[in-house]
């Protein structure tokens, strides 16, 4: 069995890109086509999948968008979907998790045995105690919330323990003390770049999922500079919106390729 990070590091390789597609469906924002179908999610999400791919080293379903129209049957065929025509291309289902033994057992079962996901990000606010159960399930991925791109993340991240913040703390429980599986990453946000340097100096070459480049503003080169690992790896950088709704009109596909391959471009003129 190939490992999470085995098949992102494959990925990162063989695609040349460190762009992670994130897949957050709005029918209110899908084209004209679409409208009053039951399926509608699935079609458009596959659309952009199948669009994007050449462009991409990963997919982030974000499982709220599909949830809160009863869509998930279509999340599970859509990974499914991306497994069969796009292998290799790992599928990192955001959940942001987080709560201990039997009902996180449960959670994992969902994301990996239900959803089929290849790793699912984790909020490491109960300690080690909710993030146990992700890592029985052998070579899958388990990302864990760090410094967050929103700016209410602060609150708390930046509360000083031992001298440290806590968003630092956590970085280094996460690369040492936590991660017996080797299949850890941290969610860093592409809104904070000194953070991200910052990290990288405590984690060495664990993987970074980096939100918040496109629609929330973070600048591609101060992130990439920031983040990348000596071999110019190293990143899942996430951009949704920005790819998802490049055009509202019939032609959705095609423009999520172009802002995919120009992202993807961007990406790769600083590493």
């Amino acid at each position: 069995m190939t490992s999470f990070t085995q098949t992102l590091g494959a990925a990162w390789q063989r695609t040349g890109s460190l762009l992670c597609v994130g897949l957050d469906p709005e029918p209110t924002k899908f084209p004209a086509a679409l409208a009053g179908r039951s399926d509608a999610i699935f079609e458009f999400c596959r659309d952009i999948v199948d669009a994007t791919a050449p462009y991409a080293c990963s997919f982030k379903p974000q499982i709220a968008y599909f949830a809160a129209h009863r869509a998930e049957d279509q999340l599970e065929a859509l990974i499914a979907h991306i497994h069969e025509k796009h292998p290799g291309l790992p599928v990192i289902l955001d959940a942001k998790r987080g709560d201990i033994g039997s009902t996180a057992e449960q959670y994992a079962r969902e994301a990996f045995e239900r959803f089929k996901a290849d790793a699912v990000t984790v909020n490491p606010y109960m300690g080690f105690d909710s993030i146990e159960p992700w890592l029985a399930h052998a070579g899958k991925g388990v990302i864990v919330l760090c410094r967050t791109s929103n700016p209410g993340g602060s609150d708390l991240q930046f509360l000083t323990t031992d001298g440290k913040p806590l968003y630092q703390v956590v970085a280094a429980l996460a690369a040492q003390k936590w991660n017996a599986s080797g299949e850890l990453g941290l969610v860093v946000g592409a809104t904070f770049p000194k953070e991200i340097e910052v990290v990288r100096e405590i984690v060495g070459d664990m993987p970074l999922l980096i939100p918040g480049i496109g629609a929330q503003g973070g600048d591609v080169e101060a992130t990439v500079r920031a983040g990348r690992t000596a071999n110019g790896t190293g990143m899942l950088i996430n951009s949704s919106r920005a790819i998802l709704y490049a055009s509202k009109g019939d032609d959705y596909a095609q423009a999520a390729a172009m802002a995919a391959q120009g992202t993807r471009d961007k990406i790769n003129a600083y590493r």
